[in-house]
Parts: structure tokens; C-alpha cells; sequence
């Protein structure tokens, strides 16, 4: 169920995103969504994290070749469909002004080193072989993240849920495992609030797995960095959702408390099932 957790720890963590530390250290108790204190969110909506993840997932799902075009389609489709807050300002407003992929590869500017092409490559990780893992990766990151670090970012969070889809190896030696493949610090413990580099969001959410037992134990660890603590906790539910080792133990009142309109909650859970049936390929 990546698409499901991921869009909980956003969901949660959109109430937190660069919160100041008194409200993370009195609200981070997992009992329930909190409005965030500054952006006009409504508490239990996702955000672009999810979003953007639904958007490959059902790329992924479509079989279609997996060009530029198509992806840049799919982003523009997923953001028509249902326009919501979340975004980046910029991004938002450019995805207001586009009305095709190809309008959008025309006028984006594709040299971020931030968070965007990494919280996003979770669902890639179910494909059953590493190589084309980070060949899609790489593809998809390129659109608005053709940086090495924005790349490396990504690449390191889609084999994050590849490792735990496919029962490589305990959740310990997770990092070290994508440090393997992936340029990047991965296997070194993170400590301190997350900035807007996807490297830093990708190292917090691979730690938290690390060290964390359950996904209420997850959600709060991710929490607690403060930052941009939405894209570590959607990152990292959305691996963890596979993983044998994490008891999944969030309360109903968050799972309960999802968006379920159409593209919420059920919506999730049913490209979910459909993605779930590439991992064999």
C-alpha cells in the first residue's frame, strides 16, 4: 500500500512542514491531523507528494512507453483533474498555466536540486529488477530535477521502496544497500531539521526507517526533525508500507481521517492493488 502511506505521512506532516518546534514537540502525538499554522490546508489532505506519486503510479500502471511526454501528460492530467495546495508556488502556478505535456517540457525549468522528483519515485520501486528502477527514475527525476543531487535524490527513494517491496534484506542495511547503487551519504545517520534539498529529505526518512519499529513510532520520528517533514514522513511511510520488520499500528483516526473523495483514500487503494501486480513484471 505505498500509495496509501505515503499520502498518511503527507497528509499528517502537511500540519507540521516547517513548523516551528513547539508546536511539532505539543502536536506530534499521531492521535490526529492538525491544521498547519500558516497554509490553509485542511487537516487529513494531501499535498503534492502524494499527488505527483499517484501520477507515476498510474503511468507506471498504463504500460504506456515511458517517455518524457507521457510523464509530463500524466503530471498535468493528475493536477487538472484536481487542483490543490501543496505545491511549491512556482510550480503551482506553472502547472495553472500549462495545458500539455508538451507545453510543459516547452517552459519548464528542470535545474532543481529540491524534494520534488524524489517524493514521487516511490512507486517505481516495485518493479522487479534494480536496473530499470533507476532508468525510469533517472527519466522521471529529469523532467524538473535534471541535477545530480536532485537525480541521486530520487533514485536513492525509489530503491528505499524496492529494497522492502522485494525482501532484500533487514530494514538495518537499508542505506547501506543504496549506497551500493546511488552516489550519496545514505548509510549515515541523520540527525537535525530537514531543508529543502531532496537529499536531506531522502537520508531523514531512510534513518527514521532504520531506527523505528512501528509506523506510529515512524510517523512521529519523522515529525520531530522539523522542516520539510512532509515529503521525510510520505517518503518514508510510503517504503515502510512493505516492510515485514515495522508493525503497522497508525490509529484509525488517521487512517479513517484521509481524504476520500475521488481521489482519496479508496482511489489510492485500488492503484495500489493495480501496481502491486508489476513487481513480478
Amino acid at each position: 500500500m505505498i500509495l496509501l502511506f505515503t499520502a498518511l505521512g503527507d497528509s499528517y506532516g502537511a500540519g507540521f512542514e516547517y513548523a516551528s518546534d513547539l508546536i511539532v514537540s505539543t502536536f506530534n502525538d499521531a492521535s490526529g491531523y492538525v491544521p498547519h499554522p500558516k497554509h490553509k490546508l485542511a487537516p487529513g489532505v494531501y499535498t503534492d507528494d502524494t499527488q505527483m506519486s499517484l501520477a507515476i503510479a498510474e503511468a507506471m500502471i498504463s504500460g504506456e512507453p515511458w517517455t518524457p511526454m507521457m510523464l509530463a501528460d500524466r503530471f498535468v492530467l493528475a493536477f487538472k483533474r484536481d487542483p490543490r495546495k501543496g505545491y511549491a508556488g512556482h510550480f503551482y502556478r506553472f502547472l495553472k498555466e500549462v495545458n500539455s505535456g508538451g507545453e510543459f517540457l516547452e517552459k519548464i525549468k528542470n535545474s532543481s536540486d529540491k524534494s520534488g522528483a524524489a517524493m514521487r519515485a516511490g512507486p517505481l520501486g516495485v518493479l522487479p529488477r534494480i536496473g530499470d528502477v533507476l532508468t525510469k527514475c533517472r527519466i522521471q527525476a529529469a523532467l524538473t530535477h535534471n541535477t545530480t543531487d536532485g537525480m541521486n535524490a530520487a533514485m536513492a527513494a525509489s530503491l528505499l521502496t524496492h529494497y522492502f517491496v522485494h525482501g532484500l534484506g533487514p530494514k538495518a542495511t537499508v542505506g547501506q544497500f543504496i549506497t551500493d547503487y546511488v552516489p550519496g551519504q545514505w548509510a549515515v545517520k541523520w540527525m537535525g531539521p530537514v531543508g529543502a534539498r531532496g537529499w536531506q529529505s531522502v537520508r531523514a526518512a531512510i534513518t527514521s526507517v532504520e531506527d523505528c519499529s512501528s509506523m506510529t513510532e515512524l510517523l512521529k520520528r519523522c515529525i520531530s526533525y522539523t522542516g520539510d517533514v512532509d515529503t521525510v514522513a510520505a517518503i518514508a511511510l510510503g517504503a515502510a508500507a512493505h516492510c515485514d520488520e515495522i508493525v503497522k499500528d497508525l490509529p484509525p483516526a488517521l487512517i479513517n481521517g484521509l481524504e476520500n473523495g475521488t481521489f482519496g483514500r479508496d482511489y489510492l487503494i485500488d492503484i495500489d492493488t493495480q501496481l502491486m501486480r508489476l513487481k513480478n513484471g
